[in-house]
């Protein structure tokens, strides 16, 4: 199970992440092990996969929502850069910045077991 102490070393802002838990420890830490397994993951990558950049937008847009209320830093970073990109449906290497997104995701999932 993931820690607040762990949750720091991976660059997480845990005091504004408890915050947004009413300082509830237990809720916070659960919502972020919920995190690894957030089916829009999944969406974002058939959506670029795919070509199609209107689906891929709202599913960054939002995990940027749900990583950014969990103050998941590393992981919003890149799904911030992901998103503005496909909001003016930008041309871009979404694979290589996703594949970026992935890595955070399992480097986080690591720590939830």
């Amino acid at each position: 199970m993931i820690t607040i102490e762990a949750l720091k070393s991976l660059g997480v802002d845990t005091d504004k992440g408890l915050a947004m838990c009413m300082g509830n420890e237990a809720l916070y830490l659960k919502l972020v092990n919920s995190v690894p397994t957030e089916k829009r993951f999944e969406d974002l990558v058939k959506a670029i996969d795919e070509g199609n950049l209107d689906a891929a937008f709202d599913a960054a847009h939002a995990l940027k929502g749900v990583l950014g209320n969990l103050s998941l830093t590393p992981l919003y970073d890149k799904a911030s850069e992901i998103t503005e990109l496909l909001r003016g449906r930008e041309e871009a290497d979404y694979k290589g910045l996703m594949s970026e997104l992935i890595k955070e995701r399992d480097t986080l999932a690591d720590y939830c077991k």
